[in-house]
């Protein structure tokens, strides 16, 4: 019988194949035909059965499905060590985000993943899953690399490098998609980026999407006890099921990290096929938790692993994140036995591909998949001698032994990437300069901006990033008895809560306008009978505004950072050395409404110092040009309601009208 024609032969290796049976063949080969495995066995049987146009003798290595790296930043590279062992609020809010917003750019994107894809080749991952800004140009350079990627293209609730809305973001994602769904080695996709930084709105656009086109929705859940609890004050509810009551988990969702979920929830994730991405390195390092990975395997999740990005690991080596799920996972629990070995590789490997629901065509050596494929040298000095009595210790030379370095050779699609360790389709020389001039440009804009009033802040509290749009319709007020019972009657008001606080202000203006104000608040909380509750203390970073008007109102873009004031006003007045200082206090009273289903804040100021009188603000806070013109015309309606139609508008905020 003559033997059938394949176009490649892979022989005289040890072949793990990672399917469902965890089959090893000793001698083992592998017959490929264009992108396909064809077949898959003992040596001497395939090479009886196939022909090839070419054989490739492994030399004794492993031969193994290459590695899914299942959550990272890729472009990210280019921020490598760029401000480590910090708190995670100064990291974020310090570093990243005014680098980003400085410096991501197509070009940024592409180069960043260019020499991402040099590094994960070099370690043996053949597919990735990434979720970052301007993600066609990840898509674009992952291709030209030969690299498989699942290529998530991340949507905020506020403005990021590649969009100046959530909708411009959606937008951005969906012709994206279009163009390249049914891509060889590109699946496109959408990342609504994390509960604390979307809105119900973007759920449901951003999941409705991934249904349209039947493709993955990438998102973090619960990564930080501080998410999980601030989900609790916010809905009463915990991550999990507050993003299942949005109907997330009807599409194929990989969520990354995990690591503050219960049983309960646990169950919830496996019902509805959701992949996790466990990131153990990352996790450990922003000091994030260690989530309860071999209970998720138990219950029958899918959970690969991930490196997360390179500037929080920092690098995006696969084999140190195998070694160390395995380990957490035994030392969290107190059981040696728990993933073992065989079941860490398979995470990164089967498993891996599942949780990026892509199991049905890579994650394992299978006829019909897809050539997808490494080798590994298990001969080097650290991973010698090899005992041969248990056919699983070779998972264990792997996970435990073996380095990133021992990968000699990659194969993606049928196409060879690294042979004998020599890349094929990048230039690690061109890219590494590159990756330099872009470490000298940054270096030079963060030691210009290190005398920063945000820098400083940071440095001495922990400081959040606010939300930065808000609808803002504000009136001189002659009567604000009238008001008051006003607003205490009418009927179209729903009152969800009511408080009224005394506000000591004290602004610290500087030389460069572009610093903005740092505001040092006192408030006090008054309870009706007059007592004092309660004293907070806020330190305020206020940016410019940048204003937007709509018929009796405007919008308000800037940026917020707040924290907490654990010092003294001496203190912050020689620390932050401001050029000139303003004080204001009032008496306020504020409402939280509900006006025709949306919610409104009414604060009623009567500013005593300096003694400009009593003003009327109403506030919404909004995420897109076409939501704020809705909301402005309903605080005029709300105006009319009050009685304040005739009202003197004012469109300065106080300390504009202090100067």
């Amino acid at each position: 019988m003559p033997k059938q024609e394949v176009d490649q032969l892979l022989t005289n290796a040890i072949v793990l194949t990672m399917d469902e049976n965890f089959h090893i063949y000793e001698p083992g080969a592998v017959a490929i035909q264009g992108n396909t495995i064809v077949a898959v066995g003992p040596e001497a049987e395939i090479t009886a059965a196939y022909a090839a146009k070419q054989t490739h003798d492994c030399g004794g290595k492993v031969l193994s499905p290459g590695l899914i790296n299942a959550h990272t930043h890729v472009p990210m590279t280019l921020l490598r060590g760029l401000a480590d062992d910090l708190r995670l609020d100064v990291w974020l809010l310090g570093y990243m985000m005014p680098v980003e917003r400085e410096f991501v750019s197509p070009e940024f994107v592409y180069l960043g993943t260019k020499l991402a894809a040099a590094e994960l080749i070099r370690s043996g991952v053949t597919t990735f899953a990434d979720m970052y800004y301007f993600e066609e140009e990840v898509a674009k350079a992952a291709s030209e690399a030969g690299m498989r990627a699942l290529a998530a293209e991340t949507v905020l609730k506020f403005p990021s490098p590649d969009a100046r809305s959530y909708e411009e973001g959606l937008e951005y994602a969906r012709d994206f998609i279009a163009r390249w769904k049914g891509h060889p080695l590109i699946v496109p996709s959408v990342a609504p980026h994390a509960p604390y930084t979307v809105t119900d709105e973007i759920w449901h656009a951003a999941t409705q999407l991934a249904l349209e086109y039947d493709v993955p929705l990438h998102t973090h859940l619960a990564e930080t006890a501080q998410e999980v609890e601030d989900m609790r004050a916010t809905t009463g509810m915990p991550v999990i099921p507050y993003v299942k009551k949005q109907g997330v988990f009807e599409a194929k969702v990989l969520a990354a990290h995990c690591v503050h979920i219960d049983e309960g929830e646990m169950h919830t994730l496996q019902h509805w096929g959701v992949g996790v991405a466990h990131n153990p390195t990352s996790n450990l390092k922003l000091a994030d938790g260690i989530a309860p990975v071999a209970k998720m395997l138990e219950l029958g999740l899918h959970v690969g692993i991930g490196t997360d990005g390179p500037s929080s690991n920092n690098d995006l080596d696969m084999f140190e994140e195998i070694r160390l799920t395995a380990l957490l996972a035994k030392g969290a629990t107190g059981d040696p036995t728990v993933v073992p070995a065989k079941q860490a590789w398979a995470m990164a490997t089967r498993i891996g591909a599942q949780a990026l629901h892509m199991g049905d065509f890579t994650g394992s050596l299978e006829p019909g998949k897809r050539a997808d494929l490494i080798l590994i040298d298990i001969t080097p000095l650290h991973n010698a001698p090899r005992f041969r009595r248990n056919p699983d210790g070779i998972y264990a030379q792997l996970v435990y032994a073996a380095k990133s370095t021992d990968v000699t050779d990659v194969m993606v699609d049928g196409q060879w990437l690294m042979r004998e360790r020599q890349l094929l389709t990048v230039n690690e020389a061109e890219l590494l300069a590159q990756a330099d001039d872009y470490a000298r440009r940054i270096d030079a804009f963060l030691i210009q901006r290190e005398q920063s009033v945000l820098s400083k802040l940071l440095a001495i509290e922990g400081a959040t990033e606010a939300e930065s749009f808000e609808v803002q319709l504000k009136v001189k007020v002659e009567d604000p008895d009238a008001v008051v019972q006003a607003i205490e009657q009418a009927e179209d008001l729903e009152i969800v809560y009511r408080r009224h606080y005394r506000e000591y202000d004290v602004y610290f203006a500087f030389d460069d306008p572009q610093q903005g104000y740092l505001r040092y608040r006192e408030d006090e909380f008054v309870e009706p009978d007059g007592s004092v509750s309660r004293v907070r203390y806020r330190l305020t970073l206020i940016g410019p505004a940048h204003e937007d008007a709509f018929p009796g109102a405007v919008l308000l873009s800037r940026s917020r950072y707040l924290a907490s004031a654990t010092h003294s006003l001496r203190f912050y007045r020689e620390y932050f050395q401001p050029s000139d200082e303003h004080v204001v206090e009032k008496d306020r009273l504020r409402w939280k409404v509900k006006f025709q289903g949306t919610e409104f804040f009414i604060n009623l100021d009567r500013v005593t110092r300096p003694p400009l009188g009593t003003f009327l603000e109403v506030k919404s806070r909004t995420w897109s040009r076409r939501d704020a013109e809705r909301k402005a015309g309903l605080a005029a309606a709300l105006l009319r309601v009050l009685g304040l139609t005739n009202a003197q508008p004012v469109d300065q905020d106080y300390i504009a009208l202090v100067k």
